[in-house]
Parts: structure tokens; sequence; C-alpha cells
């Protein structure tokens, strides 16, 4: 069996979908249409902005998605029986097997960008990278930490990344490292993703959610805060709007993948990072990009 899993934040690179837009006519218009929805030039970003242009939230996610989705729907062996993203790459993930539109994902993407960016610029959150524990290590000693601080993102066996209140992830980075981490490293983003200190951003992205069609996909959808298969639509929005403050469980995601049967893995879009935590989950997969 066949997935087709789309990268989420952290992705992006100056000239990232120039060469599906010079190579695949096609594509074109839809990269035209994505400036027309978000009323400014982002292929302009995409193709030659700085990375200081692409490091804000709301440029990243939008690029990344029109990058990813764009690809996807002009693949002409298109045919994943399973699709997954990790965290905003399952708005991608979505398009790809036809539950969402193209335009609708992009103005969802967008929603959830700019949405994401006030909380950011509201609360002070940070995110920490932690190598080398177990899960239960880490989610014991962040239980023990006062103020917010959380598991985020259960990338691959050994990698955890954490998340909330800068002064809680701190210390709980201190706290790691005494118990073994092999490193903790707080990493460049601009806030606390898949916490509570995205509560604010939850509102704005349910109305969207809310006003938007979503169909049955054409193939299961591994979603990240359950890390299992789904086709029912009203499951699907209420599992999307979850991710926002929940954590993203690729890992298990990943497993439960493997357990179902699926075999190989095609990363959709810029960048090669799930590639590389699903070779560090499973070394015995096929893992390539489309």
């Amino acid at each position: 069996m066949k997935a087709y899993v789309f990268p989420g934040q952290g992705s992006q690179k100056t000239g990232m979908g120039q060469n599906l837009y010079n190579d695949v006519t096609e594509s074109r218009t839809l990269f035209k249409k994505a400036n027309k929805i978000l009323n400014f030039n982002i292929t302009e970003l995409m193709f030659e902005g700085t990375d200081k242009d692409l490091l804000q939230t709301k440029v990243t996610q939008p690029a990344i998605f029109i990058h990813s989705a764009i690809l996807a729907l002009t693949t002409k062996s298109f045919g994943p029986d399973v699709c997954a993203g990790h965290s905003l790459g399952e708005f991608s993930a979505l398009v790809a097997s036809n539950s969402i539109s193209f335009e609708d994902g992009l103005k969802l993407v967008s929603i959830r960008a700019n949405a994401m960016q006030k909380a950011c610029q509201n609360t002070k959150g940070a995110m920490a990278a932690i190598l080398g524990l177990s899960d239960y290590i880490i989610e014991s000693s962040c239980n023990e930490i006062d103020g917010i601080v959380n598991p985020a993102n259960y990338n691959c066996p050994g990698q955890l990344v954490i998340s909330g209140e800068i002064k809680s992830v701190e210390k709980a980075c201190e706290i790691l490292k005494e118990k073994g981490a092999r490193r903790a490293l707080i990493l460049p983003v601009s806030g606390a993703f898949h916490s509570e200190l995205m509560n604010s951003a939850v509102g704005e992205l349910k109305k969207g959610i809310e006003e938007t069609e979503f169909r049955k996909p054409l193939c299961p959808i591994y979603q990240n805060f359950t890390g299992n298969p789904e086709k029912d639509p009203a499951k699907i929005k209420i599992n999307l709007l979850s991710q926002l403050t929940g954590a993203v469980l690729w890992k298990q995601s990943i497993n439960k993948m493997i357990e179902d049967g699926v075999n190989e893995f095609y990363e959709v879009g810029p960048g090669n990072t799930l590639q590389g935590l699903i070779r560090k989950i499973n070394r015995e997969l096929i893992v390539d990009r489309i």
C-alpha cells in the first residue's frame, strides 16, 4: 500500500515551487489563483523571498500548502491508498484526497496562519526539540513543571518537541538535560504551536471550518490528533480543529499506517523532513518523494 505524506511548517525554502511553476503548465493557473485568494503575491515570496520573508507564519503556512497541494493535484500518477500531513500538511492531504477544494484549503490555511500569528504575538511561547529520551520521561517531566508546557510533536523514536510558556519550556529543557537528554534545543519559531497558548486561534479557525464544504475523501486520512484513519467529514473537521492546540501524533500515525499495511511513503512538497522521520521510525519501508 502507498501513502502520500505532506510536510508542515519548517519545510519552507527560497525557490520553493518555482520548478513546478516553470515545468508544469497546469500548475500556473493554481499559483496565480493563490495570489488572488490571498490578495498578495505569495508566489514572488516563494520563488525569490529571503529566509526572513518565509519565516512569517502568515507566509510560511500558505506557501508550503500551495507547493504541496499543487504538486499533488498536478501529479499524473496520483493514486495513494492513504494520506497524512504533519500539522499544516493535513490541509494539503485533504485537498489531495478531494475532501476540500484547493481554494477552500488555501482560505482555511490563511485563516489558521493569521490566527496563529496573532496568538503568538499575544503570548510568550516557545518550542524545544528533545532528543534521546523516552516519551514517558518527557511527558512526566512536563507534568511536574509549573506553568504551561506539553508534548507537541511526537516525530519519531527519540525525538519529541515540547511547547508552552517560555519559562516553562526553558525549565523543562534544564530538567530533561539532567535526566539524560542528548539535546534539548529551543527552536526558531514564533510561538507555542500545539499548546493551549493557541486557544485564541481556535474560534477563527472553527468559523472557517464550519463555513467550508468537506466531502468524504477519496482515501482515508490519518489525522494528527488521533493517529487513526478517518473518512467521515464531520470527524475530520473536529480533529482538524483539535490539532491546533493538541499534539501531533506523527510517530503514532506512521506506525498505525504500517500496521494497516502501508509499506511505501512518498513526501509531497518542499524539503525531505518527513522522509527522514519515517526512516527513523522504520528502516524497512520504501521512502521517497514525488
